[in-house]
């Protein structure tokens, strides 16, 4: 275990956890001395699976199953993790794509979407990390200490056409978690983003179905491979560490040279 990267028996609550990005980063938080995981996911059964897996590290974990768009569920979570653990030190607010049930293969231009078309993605992107940094945050300045890294994507930094609410709710989640880095500081509580660029999830495994569609997409790539979850993960790792103390309210974009940050 690097003791640079060391947790330090801290508690931390990863949402969207039951597979990809999610899980890795559980899985990294475990190995880098965490005293214990939340292991989030809509699916009980991804949830107790990851939960399975940090515990077989040696720490202990909190499988819990429920949307993160829902306020009074995600209070819920945190009470019971609160209660199980004492608080919560580390969020990893990771949940997002379409939702718990995403569908990527009905994408239409944005002037012939509609509202309810938009929930979709605004719930869990959007109103999914402000519902989860709202329960994190009264333990955290309780603690006088907080972690929170959010997940977003490059659509949040460069938009993307087809994809332009998801476009939006990535990037209004990064300047939320601006706001919160400066509201955040004085309690020890640091906020940062990570954008991701065509990471290999069950997600983008649905984008990019087979070779030759790959091939075109990773045109756009300087390093031309897709991530692996454990590229970003090893991202939010650090975040989540001391070795990152003095880094609030930035991006960092793990993207295979998708895009340049200025």
């Amino acid at each position: 275990m690097s003791e640079l990267l060391d947790i330090k028996g801290r508690t931390a609550f990863v949402t969207g956890a039951g597979q990809g990005v999610g899980r890795q980063v559980a899985l990294y938080l475990a190995q880098h001395g965490a005293g214990a995981v939340v292991v989030n996911d809509f699916h009980a059964e991804r949830a107790e699976s990851v939960a399975a897996e940090v515990e077989a590290a040696g720490v202990k974990a909190l499988p819990l199953a429920f949307d993160v768009s829902d306020f009074e569920a995600v209070g819920a979570a945190f009470a019971e993790a609160q209660g199980t653990f004492g608080g919560v030190d580390i969020l990893v607010n990771n949940a997002g794509n379409a939702g718990p049930t995403s569908r990527l293969d009905d994408l239409v231009p944005f002037w012939e979407s509609d509202p309810t078309e938009w929930r979709r993605w605004m719930a869990t992107n959007y109103d999914g990390v402000l519902n989860c940094t709202r329960h994190a945050m009264p333990l955290m300045v309780k603690g006088g200490y907080g972690r929170i890294v959010t997940v977003i994507s490059d659509a949040g930094r460069v938009g993307e056409p087809h994809l332009a609410v998801y476009s939006g709710a990535k990037a209004g989640a990064a300047g939320f978690m601006r706001a919160i880095a400066k509201a955040g500081g004085r309690f020890g509580i640091t906020a940062n983003c990570v954008a991701l660029g065509g990471t290999r999830t069950p997600a983008v495994a649905d984008l990019i179905p087979d070779a030759e569609t790959e091939k075109r997409a990773l045109s756009q790539y300087v390093i031309r491979r897709l991530g692996e979850p454990e590229d970003p993960a090893g991202m939010i790792l650090f975040l989540c560490s001391d070795a990152a103390s003095w880094i609030t309210g930035q991006t960092y974009p793990v993207n295979g040279g998708y895009s340049f940050a200025c």
